[in-house]
């Protein structure tokens, strides 16, 4: 019988500080015991986007905290985990460095294991901790940085069938919202205003459709919104609530349009691989508009496949995934030594060649 098994997870990749408790009893689905966030909106808003200084500042001040609520909230001490687990990579490198070096004096402190989770596994098993996925799933990992297409085998088992070969779709959001005056983040101001708006009304691209893979793009849509905007000022003078709300409408459409038909592409080849297992997930901050999640829906229908999208609070990040991620590699024997590197760059495909190139920190995606 395989022994219940506890873990406090830490997430700092980004603009959200986060820590949680997670328990698996071996047989069965996943507990979350607890998961605090502590978001960073207020202090990236008067700059229109996250600032990897104040960020990082941010994560080293709040992280201990974090824990120290997380535990609260699950009603344990940290004597009572089994193992830490911390996202290590990818994302801003001080804010993943500041995760890393507090998992690393709680692990001298107290004795325990240390395992280091790449930040897109964490949202890529997202399913399994929610929904006990078996594997291989096809994944649809959409947010703010990353977007992949990818057959998940196992823990840390990955193929890539395509993914973005410029902007994400949440940075695309960002962009869109910061190009409307739209307050950050983008990707809900953006979904709100296209609610009132007309989706026909401006004539947007959809990217790369003429291609058979998988890849995606999303820059020139940004650009396509930037001259439609720029034309309607130049007509009128400037932009009218309704002008807003249709140019929101029109780019969220286009991007859910792409993501549609792109999906159903990678449908047909992930039913090649694993024809009887039939699931088709989507996690990442994205994965909570509610446009995107419909037409993802109705695409898995098309094949009789099943459909798993975590709750809203699980698709943006947090560090139940990671602690998660982090008790399945931990279940597999797996560890890290104090000797364990914060990665700004970690794909988790590492069979397939970089998508956005390589530098000296090595591939991006």
């Amino acid at each position: 019988m395989t022994r219940d098994l506890t873990l406090l997870g830490l997430e700092s990749s980004c603009d959200d500080t986060a820590a949680a408790v997670v328990r698996h009893p071996g047989h069965g689905p996943a507990e979350v015991l607890s998961s605090i966030v502590f978001g960073q909106t207020e202090l990236h808003s008067a700059f229109g986007g996250v600032v990897p200084e104040i960020a990082a500042r941010a994560h080293a001040e709040k992280l201990d905290h974090c824990v120290r609520d997380a535990l609260a909230a699950a009603d344990l001490r940290l004597s009572d985990m089994d193992a830490i687990a911390v996202t290590a990579g990818p994302g801003l490198i001080g804010g993943v460095l500041s995760g890393v070096m507090c998992a690393k004096g709680l692990a001298a402190a107290s004795g325990l294991p240390l395992i280091g989770v790449n930040h897109l596994a964490g949202h890529a098993l997202t399913p399994r901790l929610t929904d006990a996925v078996p594997y291989p799933y096809l994944m649809l990992l959409v947010s703010g940085g990353h977007c992949q297409y990818l057959i998940v085998r196992g823990p840390a088992d990955f193929r890539r069938l395509g993914g973005t070969i410029d902007d994400a779709p949440g940075e695309a959001f960002d962009k869109t919202a910061r190009l409307l005056g739209l307050p950050q983040p983008g990707g809900p101001s953006v979904q709100a205003e296209a609610e009132t708006g007309d989706p026909r009304r401006f004539r947007f691209p959809r990217p790369l459709l003429d291609r058979p893979d998988c890849n995606l793009s999303f820059s020139g849509l940004k650009t396509a919104l930037m001259r439609m905007r720029d034309q309607v000022m130049a007509e009128k003078g400037g932009l009218t609530r309704q002008d807003r709300a249709d140019l929101c409408a029109g780019f969220q459409a286009a991007v859910t349009d792409v993501l549609a038909e792109k999906t159903r592409r990678a449908i047909r080849l992930y039913l090649e691989e694993s024809p009887n297992t039939r699931t088709v997930a989507v996690a990442g901050g994205v994965a909570a508009n509610a446009s995107i999640r419909a037409a993802l829906e109705t695409v898995c229908a098309e094949f009789d496949a099943r459909f798993v999208a975590p709750p809203l609070a699980l698709c943006t990040d947090n560090a139940a995934m990671i602690a998660y991620a982090g008790l399945e590699r931990f279940r597999n024997g797996e560890r890290d030594g104090m000797d364990l590197a914060a990665r700004p760059r970690w794909p988790l495909d590492q069979r397939s060649p970089a998508m956005l190139g390589s530098g000296k920190k090595g591939a991006k995606a």
